[in-house]
C-alpha cells in the first residue's frame, strides 16, 4: 500500500525546512521531494500542515514509573541493593502507561528507557519504537547502556538504610569495585579458554559488566554537578568504557574538558524546579554553551 503526501511544510532530519511530498509504501518512506507523482497512491493533501520526524527522547523512564498509579506501584528502582546491573528496564516496561499515548500526541516516538538512578549501578537501558502493546516486537536495540549514578541519588537511598553508599566517594568506590570484578570475571573466562576447559561460574551481575568493558555498549551515568561529571569521566578512563554523560547540568561549566575527552551527553530536563541542591546551577544557557563549545 502507497500513501502520498502532498504539498506540507517538511523539517528533514538534515537541510532546511521546505514544501514538497512524502511517498510511504508499506510503513516505510520510500521518497522525498518538492514534487513527487506516483499512481494507485492514497494521496493525502497536507497544504498548511507542517510535517515532523518523530522526536527522540534519549532519557526516558515512560512504562516504567507510570502516569497516575502512586510510588508503591513504581518498577523504575530496585532499590535494595545499589548494585544491580542484572536488572532489564524491559522486563518493567507497560505498554499501557497512559503517559505513552500522551507522548506520540507530542510527537515522540522513539524512547531510551533506563532504570532511575537510585542505585550506583541501576540496570540495562533500551530503544523501543512506541508502536504496539508487545514490548518485545517494541525493541529497536537490547540492551542499549548500563544506568549508572552519581551525586545525591544514591546517597540519599542508601544513607536511609544505613548502608554505603553514603557519600560520592562511597559510589565511586562501589563502582570501581564492580568493574575490577569484572576484569576479574573476563580473565577467568581468557584463562579457561586458554586451557580448553569449559567456563563454568557464569554471574548474571557480571555478564553485562563484561559488555560495557569490551566496547558493546556504553556506560550511561546520571550526574548532574561538575564533580560528579569528572568523576565518570575519571572513571570511564579508568576502565576503558564508552560512556554517555545523562542529565550533565553543569556540563556547561567544563564544556571544553568534555570536548578534548570526546564524551557525548543527553542534557535536561531544563524545565521545572531546581527540586534538589545539585540542580541549584541549572540554567537554559547550557544548551547554548553546549552546543557551541562541543558542536
Amino acid at each position: 500500500m502507497k500513501i502520498l503526501i502532498k504539498s506540507g511544510f517538511l523539517y528533514p532530519i538534515e537541510g532546511k525546512p521546505f514544501k514538497g511530498d512524502i511517498l510511504i509504501e508499506n510503513g516505510k518512506i520510500i521518497d522525498v521531494a518538492e514534487s513527487i507523482e506516483e499512481k494507485d497512491t492514497t494521496v493525502i493533501d497536507a497544504e498548511g500542515k507542517y510535517i515532523l520526524p518523530g522526536f527522540i527522547d534519549a532519557h526516558s523512564h515512560i512504562g516504567l514509573f507510570e502516569e497516575g498509579v502512586g510510588a508503591g506501584y513504581q518498577d523504575g528502582n530496585e532499590a535494595t541493593n545499589p548494585l544491580t546491573p542484572e536488572v532489564r528496564a524491559i522486563d518493567a516496561f507497560n505498554p499501557d502507561d497512559v503517559a505513552i499515548k500522551r507522548a506520540l500526541e507530542g510527537g515522540v516516538t522513539t524512547v531510551m528507557i533506563l532504570p532511575g538512578s537510585a542505585n550506583a549501578i541501576g540496570g540495562q537501558g533500551a530503544i523501543l519504537k512506541l508502536k504496539g502493546n508487545i514490548v518485545d516486537k517494541m525493541i529497536l536495540k537490547e540492551p542499549a547502556g548500563l544506568k549508572m549514578a552519581l551525586g545525591e541519588n544514591p546517597k540519599r537511598v542508601y544513607s536511609s538504610k544505613n548502608q554505603t553508599p553514603s557519600t560520592r566517594l562511597g559510589t565511586a568506590a562501589l563502582i570501581r569495585g564492580y568493574f575490577i570484578k569484572v576484569q576479574d570475571y573476563i580473565n577467568k573466562k581468557k584463562q579457561c579458554e586458554k586451557e580448553n576447559k569449559e567456563f563454568i561460574d557464569r554471574d548474571i551481575k557480571l555478564e553485562i559488566g563484561e559488555r560495557v568493558l569490551k566496547g558493546e555498549i556504553p556506560a550511561r551515568i546520571h550526574c548532574h554537578r561538575r564533580d560528579d561529571i569528572l568523576t565518570a569521566i575519571r572513571i570511564a578512563k579508568e576502565f576503558g568504557f564508552k560512556l554517555v554523560l545523562e542529565h550533565a547540568t553543569e556540563g556547561y561549566k567544563i564544556a571544553d574538558y568534555i570536548k578534548e575527552n570526546d564524551i557525548p551527553l543527553v542534557i535536561g530536563p531544563l524545565f521545572g524546579f531546581r527540586t534538589k541542591l545539585e540542580l541549584k546551577d541549572k540554567t537554559y544557557e547550557s544548551v547554548r554553551i553546549l552546543s557551541e563549545k562541543i558542536y
